[in-house]
């Protein structure tokens, strides 16, 4: 298993169903590192979730999930020939995302691929945003998709325009701090229906309609935006970012189904390595029956999304008399200082969310199935509660559930993957598309 990056540690619910069924090259044009240049026409592109296979893709991978790596290791782990990873090599060398480093060559070794190569942390950095229906998170990350620094702040309400225009504000007040690594790509991750190739969102929570998330914020930065969905932005995460997400990756690919539970309830699947995409949006359990009488927006009683969602947990927690209650956080804390009824509560939403993930493993069997979202890693009790209402309730062999590693900042290594996304399925062209590489490099 991968060592992780987050502060939490992964871990996995056992599972029994019934048996029946270098230094980077010059800027082109003049620009202080680490600092958006003068605002222009927003560059949108469609996030790219998957792992990639290109030479050049395969050695960036295989250096940042090795560490400090000769060449000849590099060529074992991807399979390329040793003439192949030699070229692209002095190529990540030359473009400042890989530095050698001679003082790790092993004594006795002689020329140079066997100096090791690790990733230049300092040169590049990518900028994530992922807009929550509270609060939104800033994120940079180095190329190794470790976060080097997060700002938190309320998300605006009201008007789309104005309150995008104030996100777009504080992100780039954020990147201007952060002097040093080039700017290199801004990614968004955000709830709602997403179009992937022009960055518009529908955010129904939020009262968002045709928001132009990508040329709001995009055109505050001169380099290229993707805005894709939270929850395959998540899944993204734990296929890109995996020395930090510490689940292991399949070694042929296969399937895994990814729930993820909070505010919003939502799923994600990922095929042979890539996160699904279907053209029509990514699928929806925020309205699966729970037999509650809570009411839902779309006019039936009793939907997943509003029984099991933070709001409607603080208010069921107010109902039952815990005192002090405003936030999902009050009633964690009411729970573990004893408070039955907190307890209760936040052990029936796992029940209820244990179902919800039995009957989507059940529908598509997939080859694993992660958990993420504060709903499964926030109270230990009620992650108990999921694995045992999933194991009396799924038809299908048995199998493990993956709890994800990132745990409360789950949020910001979705948004990190997103920013990521291209410079892993492209790491040359990624840079040509920033301007931190000239044409003919």
């Amino acid at each position: 298993m991968n060592t992780s990056l987050a502060a939490s540690t992964s871990s996995r619910i056992p599972t029994r169903g019934r048996a029946s069924a270098g230094r980077p090259a010059p800027l082109l044009r003049p620009a202080q590192p680490g600092r958006p240049v003068t605002p222009g026409r927003a560059r949108i592109a469609p996030a790219q979730l998957k792992i990639a296979d290109s030479p050049a893709a395969s050695v960036l991978r295989a250096v940042i999930l090795g560490g400090p790596s000769a060449r000849d290791t590099i060529t074992g782990q991807t399979g390329a020939s040793a003439a192949t990873v030699n070229r692209q090599v002095s190529s990540l060398l030359a473009a400042g995302l890989l530095n050698e480093r001679a003082d790790l060559t092993v004594a006795g070794s002689v020329g140079r691929p066997r100096i090791p190569v690790e990733v230049d942390h300092d040169a590049h950095m990518a900028l994530g945003i992922h807009i929550g229906a509270a609060g939104t998170a800033i994120v940079s990350t180095d190329p190794s998709g470790r976060i080097t620094g997060v700002v938190e702040v309320p998300t605006p309400k009201g008007d789309p325009s104005t309150a995008l225009s104030s996100i777009a504000d504080s992100a780039a007040a954020y990147a201007a701090r952060r002097r040093g690594p080039r700017l290199i790509w801004v990614g968004v991750a955000i709830g709602g229906a997403v179009d992937a190739a022009t960055g518009i969102v529908d955010h129904p929570r939020l009262g968002w309609t045709g928001a132009q998330v990508g040329r709001l914020i995009g055109e505050r930065f001169d380099v290229p935006i993707s805005v894709a969905p939270h929850v395959p932005a998540m899944a993204a995460a734990e296929l890109l970012l995996t020395r930090a997400g510490d689940t292991p990756v399949l070694p042929d690919g296969g399937t895994s189904l990814y729930v993820y539970a909070r505010e919003t309830v939502g799923l994600a699947l990922t095929v042979n390595n890539r996160v699904h995409a279907p053209a029509s949006g990514a699928g929806s359990i925020a309205h699966l029956p729970t037999g509650s009488s809570v009411a839902c927006s779309c006019g039936a009683t009793g939907c997943l999304e509003v029984t099991v969602g933070d709001r409607a947990i603080v208010q069921a927690a107010q109902a039952a008399g815990v005192p002090d209650v405003t936030t999902i956080a009050n009633v964690i804390t009411a729970a573990r200082d004893g408070s039955r009824a907190a307890h209760d509560l936040l052990v029936e939403r796992g029940r209820v969310l244990g179902r919800a993930v039995a009957v989507a493993r059940d529908m598509i069997n997939p080859d694993r199935v992660i958990l993420g979202g504060q709903a499964f890693t926030d109270y230990r009790p009620a992650l108990a509660a999921v694995g045992a209402e999933f194991t009396a309730r799924t038809t299908l062999a048995p199998t493990t559930v993956h709890v994800t590693g990132f745990g409360a900042r789950v949020q910001h290594y979705a948004a990190a993957a997103v920013a990521l996304g291209s410079l892993y399925a492209d790491p040359l062209g990624t840079l040509r598309r920033a301007a931190t590489l000239p044409r003919t490099a």
